[in-house]
């Protein structure tokens, strides 16, 4: 019994057919790999960009998430900016407005803050028209003793405002700072200076003269600077003076 295939000749030219089979089968086999490397390539290749989508995806969505924050806080600034007191301060952008103010409180400072001795109804209607509110009383507390001591010496206090700056009208309301020249000059000097020389007691000679250089002093006036801020409020179509503020002086 056979148990190994019998050995046979060496294939000769009857044995070509088969080797031909042989090397087609393996041509096509080799034809059906590259195929499936083709078909594999691409799917390799989309593999590769499938990150690189992503990664566009991830950075729009930061994008977007910045953008939107960016959003948000500029529109909270503009409203911070809107109700700035600065942007609502129209002295900025209304200069009729700020030169009808400025004109109208440098007018209502010159009367109330002016006196003469020998014509105090001016300066009563000033205080009676020209002041509102709390500046009524300011003005009482600052001008009250003065005014006393002008009748006493019989004084002329003259102010001229040099210069004022709106520091902020808001609606119908406005701060103004005022800078301002004073001066006091007094007539009853020539009259307590002739009474001193004539006067008969000469214990009292050395006072006399010096009562008597005080009094010259008085004539020849005196003369300060003052800065100072009023607040003002638009009421029957003019500018009263609603509060005086002297800086704690």
């Amino acid at each position: 019994v056979a148990v190994l295939p019998a050995r046979t000749a060496s294939p000769g030219p009857d044995t070509a057919p088969g080797a031909a089979t042989g090397n087609t089968t393996r041509a096509a086999a080799d034809k059906a790999a590259g195929s499936a490397a083709d078909t594999a390539a691409p799917s390799r290749r989309t593999g590769k960009r499938r990150p690189s989508r992503n990664l566009v995806l991830a950075v729009l969505c930061l994008l977007t998430l910045v953008l939107g924050g960016f959003a948000g806080w500029a529109h909270g600034r503009a409203q911070s900016l809107r109700d700035d007191p600065a942007v609502r301060n129209t002295a900025l952008t209304d200069p009729a407005r700020t030169s009808e103010i400025k004109t109208q409180t440098e007018k209502a400072v010159t009367a109330l803050f002016s006196y003469d001795h020998a014509a105090p109804a001016a300066y009563d209607k000033a205080v009676r028209t020209l002041l509102t509110g709390k500046a009524v009383a300011q003005h009482r507390a600052l001008l009250g003793a003065v005014r006393t001591r002008a009748d006493q010496q019989k004084a002329v206090i003259t102010t001229t405002v040099t210069d004022s700056a709106v520091e902020r009208i808001d609606g119908d309301r406005a701060r103004v700072l005022v800078y301002a020249d004073q001066s006091s000059v007094s007539t009853a000097g020539t009259k307590d200076s002739k009474d001193t020389k004539n006067s008969k007691d000469t214990k009292d000679s050395k006072n006399s003269k010096g009562s008597e250089g005080g009094q010259q002093a008085q004539d020849q006036g005196t003369y300060a600077g003052a800065m100072f801020a009023v607040d003002v409020v638009l009421s029957g179509g003019r500018w009263l003076v609603s509060g005086i503020d002297t800086f704690g002086r």
